[in-house]
């Protein structure tokens, strides 16, 4: 059974073990004393672990730092992430590259007629095929190429087996890295992260070509899973998606939590399900928020997550 199948089987299926990971009951030695994680036993607070182990007892005051960190780890077991616009954005707008790609035919339209038809065109089709129009009989591939040949369309250009040569390319050309760039320290937060033992997956309103963007980016191996909401068959803010990724990860919701920068999709959703969520705002991006979303949820950059994660 393929990785879609066995997502359509979440609801009957035992949560996976992922045993490669050292979450099963072991000992770890540790600044001269032991003390045991248990996997089963998923809402054990470090601190009563320490207290209970004869080597510790009585020193709990040595390592605050440590043991801080540590609470912290063990109450954070799966954080997940929304991609486009938190960890990866687009080199440059829509219509450059639609432009660009449209020269190399011998088409030219200007880059702001193409960016701002490419809006039109795309606010219309999530509209009436909604989640790539998976379940209107559609592929994702067939959704974008649609919406290519209407924001040209929309820009003047009309003969359609060009259109449809150009969307193809364009379809191709979005995997690639160099359309694609980083956020501003969103490497190494992830690298902190991974460090720190905290399992990490994408949760992510993407289409299939998603997998291939993150290895091409070579952020793939920081995830155990990507889960997509053509891949989900369903798209967030639906909690479904969420509860599909929990089940997928066998963490309880009180011990995860989503990163994201929008906050109906991202932060509302993940806490409407139970996780913890944080929002990821950008400078100059108007929202209405504010009053809603307590200081210590934003995000005013990504390496800022450390810094919460840390205080637990």
């Amino acid at each position: 059974m393929g990785s879609k199948g066995k997502l359509q089987e979440w609801s009957r299926a035992p949560p996976r073990q992922h045993k490669h990971l050292g979450l099963g009951d072991r000992s770890h030695q540790w600044r001269g004393w032991t003390y045991v994680r248990e996997r089963e036993r998923e809402t054990l607070s470090l601190s009563l672990a320490i207290a209970a182990h004869p080597a510790w007892k009585g020193r709990a005051s040595r390592f605050p730092s440590c043991l801080s960190l540590n609470e912290a780890m063990l109450r954070l077991r799966l954080l997940t992430w929304d991609v486009k616009d938190t960890l990866l954005r687009l080199r440059r707008p829509v219509g450059e590259n639609y432009s660009a790609a449209a020269r190399v035919h011998e088409v030219h339209v200007q880059p702001e007629a193409l960016d701002k038809s490419f809006h039109q065109a795309y606010r219309a089709q999530s509209k009436h095929f909604p989640n790539y129009g998976l379940s209107q009989g559609l592929s994702s591939k067939q959704w974008w190429v649609d919406v290519v040949k209407q924001t040209f369309r929309l820009a003047g250009v009309h003969e359609d087996r060009l259109l449809t040569t150009i969307a193809e390319r364009l379809y191709r050309e979005f995997c690639s890295a160099q359309n694609w760039e980083l956020l501003p320290g969103a490497r190494e937060t992830l690298r902190q992260c991974h460090r720190l033992g905290i399992r990490m997956a994408v949760i992510s309103n993407f289409d299939k070509r998603l997998e291939t963007i993150l290895s091409h980016c070579n952020l793939r191996h920081h995830f155990e899973f990507v889960l997509t909401s053509e891949e989900a068959g369903f798209a967030k803010p639906d909690q479904r998606i969420f509860q599909q990724a929990l089940h997928i990860s066998g963490v309880a919701p009180q011990q995860a939590a989503h990163v994201g920068d929008n906050y109906v999709k991202d932060y509302r959703a993940a806490r409407d399900v139970g996780m913890h969520s944080f929002l990821l705002t950008r400078a100059g991006r108007a929202n209405n928020w504010e009053l809603e979303v307590p200081k210590q949820h934003v995000l005013p950059s990504l390496p800022h997550l450390l810094s919460v994660i840390e205080k637990g």
